[in-house]
């Protein structure tokens, strides 16, 4: 039996950190997590980027990834739901513009982008009640990077 397992130790990855100056409340509290959980993994410099708004991730992330200088990338942002479907087109289009990249490319992009019904919901999820699912993002990606690597050979 051949096991395919990645692990976290992030030393030596070159990992990029996407983030989403909109709703920056709450993306700087995700920014926050995803560095001090990379430095805990070995990561000690990861690159970070800020974007105006969560649309403008995509192709942030594709600029990246073809670089050849990105092993991961940490995709952070918050699409607050309102009234209108505009949020949820918004996120249904930057998570399959996410998918289709890290497909192409096989440079994987980990979600970090929360999508919530209430700013209170968007704070929970980024440290205050939930844990910070930057933190989780970055963990995501850098087992994917090993997973991936390991499979390669």
């Amino acid at each position: 039996m051949r096991l395919v397992q990645g692990d976290w130790d992030a030393k030596g990855l070159r990992i990029a950190v996407i983030v989403s100056r909109w709703n920056e409340l709450v993306t700087k509290e995700l920014l926050e997590g995803a560095v001090d959980q990379l430095r805990l993994c070995g990561n000690v410099d990861p690159t970070v980027v800020w974007v105006p708004g969560t649309w403008e991730i995509p192709p942030t992330a594709r600029a990246l990834a073809t670089s050849g200088d990105t092993d991961g990338i940490v995709a952070l942002g918050c699409i607050l739901q309102g009234a209108t479907p505009h949020a949820r087109m918004l996120a249904e289009d930057v998570s399959s513009s996410l998918m289709e990249l890290q497909n192409a490319t096989g440079i994987p992009v980990s979600w970090g982008v929360l999508t919530p019904e209430t700013q209170e919901q968007a704070y929970e999820r980024a440290g205050l009640k939930l844990g910070n699912k930057g933190r989780e993002a970055a963990l995501a990606c850098v087992e994917m990077v090993k997973v991936l690597r390991q499979i390669k050979g």
